[in-house]
């Protein structure tokens, strides 16, 4: 039993570690002054039409549930299987088919772009803007985050249609948004749908889209093997 309460409580302390560098990334990213800001996020959307923002309001979102869930097992283990019930199948639907997901593919394809041509996803311009520090934190840092989540709590996946169907409706809604930006002020959200032509982009959708199923059931897979094997061991 103490050794369970030991093994609660440091969970409960990294899920609040988290939870305090996710709140503080967002809210640094919000604090950039706006005349220093580049051309996109002064305009219609702010920084609310960029992929890696919106990924750091849901890892936000999934901390906060996190602490909270812990705070009442610890604090009025009474209410634990109550607020459990309410809260788990929401956090656990969230990391599984949102953070998860859009998490790794906001890290690999913000580096693999800028890897091969940093002027297609960040101008060389914005080093002079942005420190490097909140550059990382909005996409390098985001992968500890998640990969720490994944091995310190268990998630329950959703069947896998309804899985993959709300990761579509999340990715479809985003592309409506940005393409409403686009309409509404002119400007694209990244410096890559600036070159494409309508059938590019297209198929630079669709080939982000499966990317993101893909780790989807990446996911999915290293969840049931990395809890199967610790049950074996347990």
């Amino acid at each position: 039993m103490a050794l369970a309460l030991r093994g609660q409580r440091a969970v409960a302390i990294l899920h609040f570690l988290c939870f305090l560098w996710a709140v503080f990334a967002l809210t640094q990213n919000l604090g950039v002054p706006k005349p220093v800001r580049k051309e996109q996020d002064n305009t219609y959307g702010g920084p609310w039409k960029h992929l890696t923002f919106l990924n750091q309001v849901l890892q936000t979102i999934l901390y906060s549930l996190c602490v909270l869930m812990d705070a009442v097992a610890l604090c009025i283990p009474s209410q634990e299987k109550c607020v459990s019930c309410l809260l788990r199948p929401i956090r656990d639907f969230i990391f599984s088919a949102y953070v998860f997901p859009v998490g790794l593919f906001v890290a690999v394809a913000f580096w693999g772009l800028y890897a091969y041509d940093r002027e297609l996803v960040y101008p060389r311009e914005l080093d002079d803007i942005n420190p490097s520090w909140l550059n990382h934190s909005m996409h390098t840092t985001i992968l500890p985050l998640l990969f720490i989540e994944l091995v310190i709590c268990t998630h329950k996946y959703p069947h896998r249609l309804k899985g993959v169907l709300g990761l579509f409706f999340f990715a479809a809604t985003y592309v409506s948004w940005i393409i409403w930006v686009y309409h509404t002020s002119g400007i694209w959200a990244y410096p890559v749908l600036e070159v494409l032509s309508p059938n590019g982009m297209v198929v630079f959708f669709f080939v982000s889209f499966s990317i993101m199923v893909t780790f989807y059931f990446a996911g999915e897979q290293l969840t049931k093997w990395l809890w199967a094997k610790r049950k074996k061991v347990t």
